[in-house]
This record gives C-alpha cells, structure tokens and sequence, in this order.
C-alpha cells in the first residue's frame, strides 16, 4: 500500500485549498509553492474543485495535488480523472473502503473514533486522518490512541491553527497537521496571496 507520509516527506504541513474557481485554485497553490510548500489537498467542496486540480497541475507540475472529501465510488473515479496525485476522505464507512482497496494513488482515511480507526486498521491502512480533530477529542484523543493502536500515526484536521499546530506535532503519533488557516478565505477573496505564503512559512517554521 503506497504511504501518505512518504509522498509528503519532510513536509509536515497538509495544505488544504477551498477555491470557488480555478483562478482562485491556482493562485492559491502558487502562494503555497512560493513558501516550499511541495503537496496540496483541494478539497472537493465547490463546483470549481475538480478542474483547479487539473489546473494547479497544469501550471505547478512540480507540486503534488491531491483530491480531500472524497465519499464515495463516483467521486473517487472523477478525483483521479483530475488527475489527483493521493485521496483523502473526511470518514471511512466499509463499502468506501473497499472502493479505495485498488485506488492507485496513496489514500489517508479519515477517522473519528476507535471504531472508525479499528475499521481503518482492518483495511491495511497505518496512517489516517483524524476529522474534525478539535471535536473528536483533540490532542487528549490522540495520546490516548498510542497505546491503543501503536502502529498507527495521524493527520489531524479541523480546528488546527497557529496557535495549537505545535500542541499536535509534539505527539509521537502525528506526522503532520492540516488545516484552512494559512489561506483564510478574505485572503483569498481579496487576493492577498502573499499573506498565504508567509503563512506557510511560519507554519513550517520558516519565518
């Protein structure tokens, strides 16, 4: 099975781009890139979604783009048309599993509970997504599933910001932390895309 944290590397940040059009999408994605940032999710949330992969692809063939609220078989077929270089999914339910079971693309399940992780577990899958972290137990959740589930390492989302980022990192069992923070939607909606970049250098500790 390919490995989510592999395709990242060193890079600890997960990206997450919410764009109403492509143009948005891709200047997004350029502010990232600008601060070393190297993968990208574009969440599948707006009309626009599907072609701002296809897109930032196009235009940033070096960054890693990939596909978020992935739910089901339809989505995941039009997800990889796009070109999506990895999956994520904002929940794991047994037949969206077994639609991931070929995907050929790394896939990061997400999960909220023990049962969604043991369920996860039972898939082959060693690295998921804990969503929405902040309302699924938070950093308290997370530490208590090392000893539970030792093999198994996250990447929590939802209510991650600057101010907890570090709290989520300290833990032995996360590889990285997503979030919509370093592009903030007024920065988007008055294209203040060098505010998303410096963002993404602090995020990452780079300024």
């Amino acid at each position: 099975m390919n490995s989510f944290s592999n395709l990242m590397g060193k890079q600890t940040l997960l990206p997450i781009i919410q764009a109403n059009t492509v143009s948005q999408g891709v200047e997004i994605a350029k502010a990232m890139s600008s601060a070393g940032i190297n993968l990208v999710e574009v969440v599948l949330r707006t009309a626009a979604s599907l072609d701002v992969i296809t897109a930032i692809k196009h235009e940033l063939p070096n960054l890693k783009v990939g596909a978020g609220t992935v739910l089901d078989a339809d989505i995941l077929k039009k997800a990889l048309s796009a070109g999506s270089d990895f999956i994520i999914t904002p929940a794991t339910s047994t037949k969206l599993l077994m639609n991931l079971a070929n995907c050929p693309v790394p896939v990061l399940p997400g999960v909220s509970n023990t049962a969604d992780i043991l369920l996860a577990t039972e898939f082959g899958y060693n690295e998921l997504k804990l969503f929405p972290a902040s309302l699924s137990g938070g950093t308290a959740f997370l530490s208590a599933m090392a000893s539970v589930f030792s093999d198994i390492s996250f990447c929590p989302t939802g209510g991650i910001n600057q101010s907890n980022q570090q709290e989520y990192m300290a833990l032995s069992n996360v590889f990285a932390v997503g979030g919509t923070w370093i592009a903030k939607s007024h920065w988007v909606e008055q294209r203040q895309w060098s505010k998303i970049s410096s963002a993404c250098a602090a995020a990452q500790g780079l300024s």
